[in-house]
């Protein structure tokens, strides 16, 4: 079908990825080499984690911890959502509506390939814009 984007055709192929293992202080050195704001976890290629900034603000300045003795399985956020590479832009977009993810790690079969992120969308795909307008909003929570 004419006009469906594959997740394939905006992600960024150049994915940074830790060890389980590495140190906190390795992954934000990683992050600041390449000025990236998340990277993915990976056991073998395929991704057990994510990091983004937040999770470091929260689970190790905040808590005023040392990054150099804290590892990355020690603040990853374990439960991934990942997207196939073969997937349509549409269905990303709802997938981190649903999930309130900015961030999916690519996949094929059980390969890590990419990382699509909210920003490739807006910026490559503007009329997915709508569909991500709740995820641009600020997070309010119900509880």
């Amino acid at each position: 079908m004419a006009g469906i984007v594959l997740v394939r055709d905006v992600m960024s192929k150049d994915v940074r990825v830790v060890r389980p293992d590495s140190s906190v202080k390795e992954v934000v050195a990683t992050m600041t080499k390449f000025d990236i704001g998340s990277i993915v976890v990976v056991q073998g290629k395929r991704p057990v984690g994510i990091i983004t900034e937040r999770d470091i603000l929260r689970r190790v300045v905040q808590p005023c911890l040392a990054p150099e003795v804290l590892t990355a399985r020690q603040v990853m956020t374990s439960s991934v959502v990942t997207i196939r590479e073969t997937a349509s832009i549409d269905e990303a977009s709802k997938l981190m509506a649903k999930k309130k993810v900015k961030k999916l790690p690519v996949m094929n079969k059980e390969k890590l390939i990419g990382m699509l992120t909210l920003t490739d969308i807006v910026t490559k795909v503007p009329t997915m814009l709508s569909i991500l307008e709740e995820l641009l909003r600020p997070y309010h929570r119900s509880h």
